[in-house]
């Protein structure tokens, strides 16, 4: 729900009310309902609005609330406000609206920065004392909701993407550094594209971590608390579980978040792939008595001999429990243009193909709801991906090294001759991340390490991020079951073994029994194809090329000119670790950086 922006000033000077209202400007795909501005003294804040809870003016942001001394512009939504607005007003709290945002600044003046311990759902947050000239900056727990920042000579700028923070540098360049980092460029090609925060591909744009609170002084020093993180170990309580105790407790767990985020003020519905995952919250809510559920599914031509939908599944589904069920065929006479679309779309490169699917998907919903489920996040938190089974045999303190060999893109080493000269270097930094990453205590098999990683890193900054692109470039707000955090943590302490058991998601599978049909159970795993981009060809071939191609390619320099026409010569002869087009890797990258303006 919605975008926010701003800039605070640390030098005495007026904040520049002209950049916020350009980068407000720039999230108006993200809330097209409305829009505000507001400055007082250093600090200026701007959102743009998608009504879903109290569509009146009355929760309009940026929100004033002056008996409390504060300002909020905010982006998400906090399933349990009614609940907070109830405990909230016992304490002496009074509310004019009847919006989760004025539950969010009570929740701040009751408990300070320990507010968002209370809070249940997804955010980014941006408050601002009136009294102390404080700003607060608050994420949620798996960073459903973005937040980048960048410094500016004598103060700082933070929007809900990072196309809005460039916004705000105007047509004259601007003091936003848009060099390339080098750590970033490296995880990107190694780390299947993923940049974890706090760093993006931009050495001058940063995003503020998950479960992270900023605290950001007049003068301009902060300081960052992390205020949950998930243990993925065995809970003593729950040591004499039985196999049924674990599928019961999931369902449970699952049926909770389902049902908290169907709190809306206009319909939800859901995104319905196929697979067990969005099928089984469709189950839920078909059980829990969710009448004229709309459901949406999308397919595309097959292309390579490879298949580009679902559908047999989908509609299953769909017949099995009766919804108001959209099967959105996407011809390929639309592909080029959401392709160019998603890119747009990007806060930061994303090379998964289902980037497109999704873009299109969501055009396709947002002429039908404003909210819709998605099944995002289960393989990460319950071992579907292919690359768990082979290291449920490994020893804890060989952990780092078995994931990199069944995840990372690329070796470091190996990865040296597909770079630009200026690009190469001695220093893995990528395999440094994970060796430090798997050494956290707090996850008892490697595993466990793994699927740590996966859901706290790999999750944010792909499936996650994605998701909110793709939703939020067509005013559509995306809600994951699945992230709940309280299912987080209960799922974290399933013993691995269960996780991995009937080809992975054994738990899930089990539970899901008798609540969804068995073909899609048994079905074998599928992805949200986009054949066409996996198997390179044609003009979407030749958008690749001309990326590569361009002038601010050349002068970039970040690929050895040699592998890429050898490449661009067999387009789908190169693919990573874990079966990506390579040559689309390459080639995303470049094509987002020249959408940005970036040289």
């Amino acid at each position: 729900m919605c975008g926010l922006a701003g800039e605070i000033r640390f030098d005495g000077t007026a904040p520049d009310v002209g950049a916020v209202a350009r980068m407000t400007g720039c999230l108006r795909h993200r809330g097209p309902d409305g829009d505000g501005l507001w400055a007082r003294g250093p600090v200026a804040l701007g959102h743009r609005r998608l009504s879903i809870v109290d569509l009146s003016t009355a929760g309009a942001q940026p929100m004033v609330v002056s008996r409390a001394g504060l300002t909020i512009a905010y982006n998400g939504m906090v399933y349990n406000y009614r609940q907070l607005r109830d405990e909230l007003h016992a304490k002496g709290h009074t509310f004019d609206s009847t919006s989760d945002t004025e539950v969010i600044v009570a929740a701040y003046a009751e408990w300070g920065t320990g507010f968002v311990e209370h809070l249940v759902g997804m955010f980014a947050i941006a408050i601002w004392e009136h009294a102390s000239g404080r700003l607060v900056l608050a994420r949620d727990r798996l960073g459903i909701k973005p937040l980048y920042v960048a410094e500016v000579p004598g103060g700082l700028r933070f929007a809900s993407s990072l196309p809005a923070v460039l916004a705000g540098n105007g047509s004259d360049g601007g003091s936003v550094d848009t060099s390339i980092d080098p750590v970033a460029f490296a995880s990107y090609m190694t780390f299947h594209s993923i940049v974890p925060a706090p760093r993006t591909i931009l050495s001058g744009v940063g995003k503020l971590p998950p479960a992270t609170v900023r605290v950001v002084e007049p003068s301009g020093a902060f300081s960052d608390t992390t205020y949950w993180e998930p243990r993925f170990a065995r809970d003593p309580a729950r040591a004499d579980w039985s196999e049924q105790d674990w599928q019961d407790g999931f369902t449970e767990k699952l049926r909770t978040a389902v049902e908290r985020r169907m709190v809306a003020d206009v319909p939800v519905g859901v995104l319905l792939s196929g697979g067990i995952d969005s099928s089984l919250v469709v189950a839920l809510l078909a059980e829990a008595g969710q009448q004229d559920l709309a459901t949406f599914s999308i397919g595309f031509e097959a292309a390579g001999g490879e298949s580009g939908d679902e559908f047999e599944y989908s509609d299953a589904v769909a017949r099995h429990f009766g919804t108001d069920h959209h099967r959105i065929a996407i011809p390929s006479s639309r592909l080029l243009a959401g392709i160019d679309g998603a890119v747009a779309a990007m806060s930061e490169p994303m090379v998964s193909h289902d980037c497109v699917a999704f873009w299109l998907l969501s055009q396709e919903v947002s002429q039908h709801v404003k909210v819709v489920q998605s099944g995002q996040g289960a393989d990460e938190l319950l071992g579907g991906y292919s690359w768990y089974p082979p290291l449920a045999a490994t020893p804890r303190d060989q952990a780092a090294e078995a994931y990199r060999s069944v995840f990372m893109d690329r070796r470091w080493p190996a990865l040296q001759p597909l770079l630009g000269e200026r690009w190469r270097s001695d220093d893995d930094t990528p395999s440094a991340f994970v060796d430090a990453e798997f050494a956290r205590p707090g996850a008892d098999t490697s595993v466990d390490a793994a699927l740590r990683s996966d859901t706290t890193i790999m999750l944010v900054d792909d499936p996650v991020k994605r998701v909110d692109n793709m939703t939020m470039a067509w005013g559509l707000e995306a809600r994951v079951p699945f992230l709940d955090h309280e299912f987080v943590e209960f799922a974290a302490t399933i013993p691995p073994e269960q996780k991995l058991a009937d080809g992975g998601k054994g738990v899930m599978k089990r539970a899901a029994r008798g609540i969804v049909p068995d073909a899609v159970i048994d079905r074998t795993k599928g992805s949200f194809p986009v054949p066409a981009i996996r198997q390179l060809e044609g003009p979407y071939l030749e958008r690749v090329r001309q990326a590569l191609h361009a002038p601010e390619a050349r002068e970039r320099g970040l690929f050895d000119p040699g592998t890429v026409v050898r490449m661009l010569q067999d387009p789908n002869g190169t693919r990573t670790e874990i079966g990506a087009n390579a040559l689309w890797q390459l080639g995303l990258i470049e094509m987002w950086l020249q959408h940005q303006g970036v040289r």
